[in-house]
């Protein structure tokens, strides 16, 4: 079962870079985190459909194999988690690591920007990267973000300000922006 979810087995190990997962549990449902030694690599909840997809990226760009661990960038994550569930935390801290082209780490990068409790279109993060021509390759991008919530992909909405394209759910989307204009006092 854990070879068949995560592509090896806990005797691979030897000589690879290894990615501690543990389940976190949030208002929204249990999430999988996973971090190397020195960043956090995966935080997705549990239900994607593509977290075997997410993991098999994750494992091929690291060059690592997952193990069931405690890890102390998991244990930060899930306090950091705990705190933005409350509403008491806008920023993350935890390092972060995500694989992928020039292009997918440029958009990710470019999500952080977005502001707590603020949304940006497509057309507008394309135009943040200097790539206004880009839209649908920055959702391509913007829907493979292994670290949801704190890279915050759920703070991208249709042209017209609708919720769309989210694939941990549209509905936890939802949840997730009300709880941030819920916590900044509806101030955007």
């Amino acid at each position: 079962m854990f070879e068949r979810c995560f592509g090896s087995t806990p005797a691979d190990l030897e000589g690879a870079s290894v990615v501690r997962v543990q389940r976190i549990t949030t208002p929204l449902g249990p999430m999988l985190a996973g971090a190397t030694d020195d960043a956090l690599c995966l935080l997705k909840f549990v239900d994607r459909r593509a977290l075997p997809t997410q993991i098999a990226r994750i494992r091929k760009g690291l060059g690592a194999v997952f193990v069931p661990d405690r890890n102390p960038i998991v244990e930060q994550t899930a306090r950091e988690v705990e705190s933005y569930f409350a509403g008491t935390l806008e920023v993350f801290t935890v390092p972060t690591s995500a694989p992928g082209t020039q292009f997918q780490k440029t958009v990710l990068r470019a999500l952080a920007t977005i502001p707590y409790g603020k949304t940006r279109s497509y057309a507008e993060l394309a135009q943040t990267i200097g790539r206004p021509s880009a839209v649908c390759a920055v959702g391509s991008a913007n829907g493979m973000n292994a670290l949801a919530i704190i890279v915050p992909c759920h703070r991208v909405v249709g042209a017209d300000g609708k919720l769309v394209g989210y694939g941990e759910g549209v509905w936890r989307k939802q949840r997730l922006l009300e709880l941030e204009v819920s916590a900044t006092g509806g101030r955007t």
